[in-house]
């Protein structure tokens, strides 16, 4: 979402993109039907990004760099796929519908949670132990699968950086054909 990783490392990208989709999910009650339903779009395209780059090369990098490391993504794989679900099902019901901010409010919490482990315990591993040179290569990384990453929710597709980086651009090509077709989220 945000523009230039040149001299942020993967962290702040991450943390940055974590604090804008929580900031918009939160401004989702308020608004009206229509600006509900392009907003939630907007919430699911930049998750779906964000996603697909952390499992491309920042779960890569947990699992070398940290204590623990398979145990930790392998939980965030989880959280992933919990996401993915809600996302579609919310994608499916209608922004009038009372159902919707019922979803609206699982989706954040699920969000909530992964953000949490996330920041307080993974991303602070991730800076004492990788060289800041190296953070700034993922950071750049992640930055450029964003752009190329799915924006609809795909349940049924693995959480692989191979899957991601063979099969994720032309996935990712046929959503945002998708979205320019149907005018959705027009502005990711």
């Amino acid at each position: 979402m945000t523009a230039s990783t040149d001299d942020r490392d993967v962290v702040d990208v991450l943390t940055t993109d974590h604090h804008e989709v929580l900031d918009l999910v939160g401004r989702i009650p308020t608004a009206g039907a229509a600006e509900r339903r392009d907003m939630a779009d907007t919430v699911i395209a930049e998750l779906m990004r964000h996603s697909v780059a952390e499992e491309m090369y920042v779960y890569p990098a947990m699992r070398e760099h940290l204590p623990d490391g398979e145990a930790a993504v392998q939980d965030d794989l989880e959280e992933h796929q919990q996401l993915v679900e809600v996302m579609k099902e919310l994608e499916g019901v209608d922004s009038a519908d009372p159902r919707f901010l019922e979803v609206l409010g699982r989706l954040e919490g699920v969000l909530r949670h992964h953000v949490s482990d996330e920041e307080t315990e993974q991303f602070p591993q991730l800076r004492a132990r990788l060289p800041r040179e190296q953070l700034v290569e993922i950071g750049r990384k992640v930055e450029t699968a964003k752009k190329a990453a799915p924006t609809r929710p795909h349940p049924s597709a693995p959480h692989s950086a191979l899957f991601h980086k063979t099969l994720g651009p032309g996935i990712g090509m046929v959503d945002r054909l998708r979205d320019a077709l149907t005018g959705r989220s027009r502005n990711t």
